[in-house]
């Protein structure tokens, strides 16, 4: 059985978005895990991303729980979430295009 493993953990303030609409800022705490073998070898397309995220836009979000959102890094970097609840927790798993924006 795969071990989730916790590769990063990263806080900030970001942009939160949806279907390519700005919602606004938020602040954000974002732990990902990934997916690895028994050798220590990570497993491409097992990952799990969860979290946190506060702010103004999130009255915009509440309404887009389960729906895919953008949430853009203070570094730039972008990550698709998912909202589990109107309270902002995050949760997303898995890979591909409506989970990461890396293919």
């Amino acid at each position: 059985m795969p071990e989730l493993k916790l590769v990063e953990a990263v806080s900030g303030v970001g942009e939160l978005s949806a279907k390519d609409q700005l919602l606004g800022s938020v602040q954000y705490r974002i732990d990902r895990f990934q997916g690895m073998q028994g050798n220590g070898l990570p497993i491409p397309g097992l990952h799990r991303i969860e979290g946190q995220v506060d702010g103004e836009a999130l009255a915009a979000a509440a309404p887009l729980v389960g729906e895919p959102l953008v949430l853009r890094l203070e570094d730039g970097r972008t990550l698709g979430i998912t909202l589990a609840d109107a309270g902002g927790r995050v949760l997303a798993e898995g890979h591909g295009p409506m989970r990461c924006l890396c293919c």
